[in-house]
């Protein structure tokens, strides 16, 4: 899982970066709400945790044009205001939970875990692109009735193709979640792989569902 820490004082957000990344997730940081829609536009995240208060660009801003970009991300706002009006509008503008500072961090740990487990639980069985079907739970694939045949890493690339359905993934994104590993520029591991899923998914069909996004990476349209 990758999380984007988006908070203007170092000390708090180093400590909510390592802390986090001791949980096993790999985690992005940010000072203010400019720079965290620069890393939203470049990349995804599975969650985005976002202080209000903060200089050049707020968390309120930061939550209005993430969502006006279509990411979908979840995000959980962090606020020293307690005002029912301030829980109000960051919901309004499409936050997912909202923490109240100061908060303990293994509250925000929880509240990361239980929106986690929502979006897992709301991922439909069946991931389906037009005639291409994908059943995670059997590990089954068929484009147009016809079964395919993947490795195990060739299947993992195709889910999350799917469950990110008309995203660009990068291939940071792509190498972190798939093989867990920080991107080698010099590696081309990625690329290979995509190739390869394209000659099964694809190239036997006139409909190519697998797209390369030049500069930016990959995507399942």
């Amino acid at each position: 899982m990758k999380l984007l820490i988006v908070e203007d004082d170092q000390k708090a957000r180093d400590f909510l970066k390592r802390g986090l990344e001791e949980q096993g997730f790999v985690v992005d940081s940010a000072e203010n709400g400019a720079v965290a829609v620069e890393h939203v536009t470049a990349q995804n995240y599975d969650l985005i945790v976002l202080d209000v208060m903060m200089p050049v660009r707020d968390g309120w801003w930061a939550l209005s044009e993430i969502r006006r970009r279509n990411c979908s991300s979840p995000v959980i706002m962090l606020t020293a205001r307690e005002s029912v009006e301030s829980r109000v509008q960051g919901l309004s503008l499409g936050a997912d939970d909202y923490l109240v500072k100061p908060f303990a961090f293994t509250e925000l740990l929880a509240r990361i875990k239980a929106i986690m487990r929502r979006s897992i639980t709301i991922t439909p069985e069946i991931l389906q692109l037009e005639d291409l079907e994908v059943d995670p739970r059997r590990h089954l694939v068929r484009r147009s009735g016809q079964r395919i045949e993947l490795t195990a890493k060739e299947f993992l690339l195709l889910e999350l193709l799917l469950r990110h359905n008309g995203e660009v993934l990068s291939r940071t994104y792509i190498s972190e979640q798939v093989w867990d590993i920080r991107f080698d520029t010099d590696s081309n591991v990625v690329d290979v792989n995509i190739r390869r899923l394209r000659a099964k998914i694809d190239d036997p069909f006139p409909r190519k569902l697998i797209h390369t996004i030049r500069g930016r990476g990959y995507a399942a349209r």
